[in-house]
């Protein structure tokens, strides 16, 4: 794994990738921090921090692209999948170097705090709870950037792809607001979702009686649970959309809140998309 590191981030600091990235997310945070703390005179960093999630969705793209669907292009994963190295440690020796070279920034934004000390009082574990929520919180983009690069082998794609579901995740609570809350749209949703599963089962396993049968199981339960208690579904939607909603889990951190289940979340959504790029190169590698 560490050959796998050094590899890809030598990679990202030779070339003007790396380095671009970060002045980015420097560039912005300086323009923020700017506004905020100098001119306005306003002792809360972490605030800046809140204002800042947006770069994610242009950072994470760009940064991201190249990790997996270069590979995949240049058929170099090939000579990868057969070095004495398992795909486990690929992908996490890929990830650990992402997460260095967006590590490069936070470790600059962690000297702000101690320069607006300087001209006055800073509550120093409400900023530092702030700057480590916005590391996870870019660490768990980063995880879904790698995820959707292993998943094409063209750059282009994997950017665009990668942007449209960070901007899906960045605005869920608008998505959300669509969505009634009563009970019966919010069993209809869930009996389409059912349906869309069913489909999926048989795209993946060209068995019609299998999937039939576990689309109507998943129906017949829903509609049971419905009749015995409809309240059980109001709000259902936003409940799980909620679930998405990456920048949501960052307020607490925002607030100066040391916040464990945000903390579980994010290392969740890391170690779910982590293991998701492993079963997608391991099926490609069977296939």
């Amino acid at each position: 794994m560490s050959a796998i590191y050094k590899r890809e981030l030598r990679s990202y600091l030779t070339s003007m990738i790396g380095y671009l990235f970060i002045f980015f997310v420097l560039l912005l945070t300086g323009i923020y921090f700017s506004a905020y703390q100098l001119n306005a005179a306003y002792p809360k960093f972490e605030y800046t921090l809140s204002a800042l999630t947006f770069v994610f969705l242009i950072g994470v793209p760009f940064l991201t692209m190249r990790i997996l669907a270069e590979e995949r292009k240049q058929k170099t994963d090939q000579l990868l999948l057969t070095a004495p190295v398992s795909v486990g440690n690929i992908v996490l020796g890929k990830y650990l170097a992402l997460v260095t070279i967006y590590a490069i920034p936070i470790v600059i934004m962690c000297f702000y705090p101690l320069l607006m000390s300087k001209f006055g009082s800073v509550s120093f574990g409400e900023a530092y709870t702030g700057i480590l929520g916005f590391f996870l919180l870019g660490c768990a983009n980063l995880a879904i950037g790698l995820f959707i690069s292993a998943l094409t082998e063209s750059q282009v794609i994997a950017a665009v792809l990668t942007f449209v579901l960070l901007f899906a995740f960045y605005m869920m609570n608008g998505i959300s607001s669509f969505f009634s809350k009563t009970s019966l749209s919010t069993c209809i949703a869930f009996g389409l979702l059912i349906l869309a599963a069913a489909i999926i089962v048989y795209i993946m396993i060209k068995n019609v009686l299998i999937s039939v049968i576990a689309g109507l199981i998943g129906e017949i339960v829903l509609i049971v649970v419905y009749v015995i208690n409809s309240s059980f579904f109001e709000g259902g939607i936003q409940k799980v959309l909620e679930i998405f909603n990456l920048s949501g889990h960052f307020d607490n951190f925002t607030n100066g809140i040391f916040d464990i289940t945000g903390i579980v979340y994010f290392l969740s959504v890391i170690v779910i998309c982590i293991f998701l790029t492993i079963q997608s190169i391991l099926k490609r590698r069977w296939n």
